[in-house]
């Protein structure tokens, strides 16, 4: 079981964002700010995980990209207003990393670990046995495990994923409720 009372400032938080900061769209993606809806309470989650994680970071697969189902710019036009508001909230991200690849196979494609260690190579104070990697999906628990990470699934689209589960360490309904375990 993760202990939520020993994380401090020397943590790492990393994110998955469709399903956890954002309602995903069903067998589809964001394709543009318009259709990126917060889920309700994550900026006042993030605020409070501002002031717990040393380091905050999204990590994110974007196959819609390698589709050309959308461009690079049509991506970072999403994740700067998603920054903008979220920062307006109190809240942060350090850095997101993104794999637009098509392959499952890819190194950076989750869940496989790839983009755990672009950001250690960008963070040199990350340490992924003190790091935690939130989200909502198996694929994003795998990622954790596969780096070394514990894992916290949120239940926001997927509920009926079992747990305990030998890839979950922890599980929460939502991004709220999991900040809300630290005040």
């Amino acid at each position: 079981m993760l202990d939520l009372k020993n994380i401090d400032k020397s943590w790492t938080l990393f994110l998955d964002r469709d399903g956890v900061i954002n309602h995903e769209k069903k067998a589809d993606y964001i394709l543009n700010w318009q259709e990126f809806k917060f889920y309700d309470g994550v900026t006042e989650a993030l605020h409070i995980l501002n002031n717990i994680f040393g380091t905050i970071v999204m990590v994110t697969n974007q196959k819609g990209i390698g589709k050309k189902l959308m461009s690079v710019d049509d991506l970072t036009n999403i994740h700067n207003n998603m920054l903008q508001t979220v920062a307006a909230a109190g809240g942060r991200v350090d850095k997101i990393y993104y794999c637009s690849d098509l392959e499952d196979a890819s190194p950076n494609r989750k869940p496989n670990p790839g983009m755990a260690y672009q950001a250690k190579a960008d963070f040199a104070s990350i340490d992924f046995s003190k790091s935690i990697m939130v989200g909502n999906k198996l694929s994003d628990m795998g990622f954790g495990r596969n780096a070394g990470i514990p894992t916290v699934f949120l239940a926001t689209t997927n509920p009926e994923t079992p747990f305990p589960h030998p890839d979950i360490d922890a599980r929460f309904n939502s991004l709220i409720e999991f900040a809300k375990a630290f005040v």
